[in-house]
């Protein structure tokens, strides 16, 4: 094959990456947050699923599977991960055999660490509230809608996005530290990672922590992320430059 025609296929194959790695999924977050925004679906799925009306509770209040297995257990396994992408890391450092996965290693504790950050660190400055706050679930606020403009007597609301999903959905990084040699494997990786954050979604908005737009939102800050950081520290083309 010429070098012209393998630099053709080149080409062709960052595009369809690109476009499947980071248009489609901007074009999809956005179509569905503006489904969840338009129809209300943060109230009508929290009303429908998380919060007993007869009870005027959330089904996971004070209950041991969405606190002590979803999220403080949940929290644990993010960091046992985390310790042991660092421990990889550093073995990397002494054994000759592990060398080959120290970039690996430290793109997934560099993407496990980052990811939370920035959604801490925005929930910080958004300025929403839980929903547990509000008044229409016993709180003694108002109700302001996503993107709407937020009265200023309100005391500061830090739930947007969702911390704890974010966490889950951060282990899409596996799915990019593999992709380039086990597509297969990293497909399985990334089905995986997705479950386990929707798992700790379903849980915080089970005890009122979160809407589902607060989850979605953590979800495509993780990809976007995710997907940066790939392209600055795992990309092959960009390490054939360097």
């Amino acid at each position: 094959m010429s070098d012209g025609a393998s630099q053709t296929r080149d080409d062709r194959g960052r595009r369809r990456f690109w476009r499947r790695h980071a248009l489609l999924p901007a074009i999809a977050f956005a179509a569905v947050l503006a489904i969840v925004l338009a129809g209300d679906l943060d109230l009508r799925i929290a009303d429908a699923l998380f919060f007993n009306q007869s009870t005027s509770e959330w089904i996971g209040a004070y209950t041991w599977w969405a606190y002590d297995l979803i999220h403080t257990g949940g929290s644990a396994f993010i960091r046992l991960v985390g310790i042991g992408a660092l421990v990889t890391l550093a073995l990397g450092f002494w054994l000759p055999d592990w060398r080959r996965y120290r970039r690996a290693a430290a793109y997934l504790a560099l993407g496990l660490m980052l990811v939370p950050t920035m959604v801490a660190t925005l929930k910080q400055v958004t300025n929403v509230d839980c929903p547990w706050d509000l008044d229409r679930y016993g709180g003694e606020r108002p109700y302001v809608r996503l993107l709407a403009d937020r009265p200023d007597e309100l005391p500061r609301g830090k739930c947007f996005p969702g911390s704890h999903s974010s966490s889950g959905f951060a282990l899409m990084a596996f799915y990019f530290a593999v992709r380039d040699r086990r597509p297969r494997c990293a497909r399985w990786l990334l089905a995986g990672a997705v479950l386990i954050g929707t798992v700790f979604s379903f849980g915080q908005q089970a005890r009122g922590a979160h809407f589902i737009s607060h989850d979605l939102t953590s979800a495509a800050i993780a990809w976007f992320l995710l997907l940066i950081l790939w392209r600055l520290m795992l990309d092959p083309d960009r390490q054939k430059k360097s």
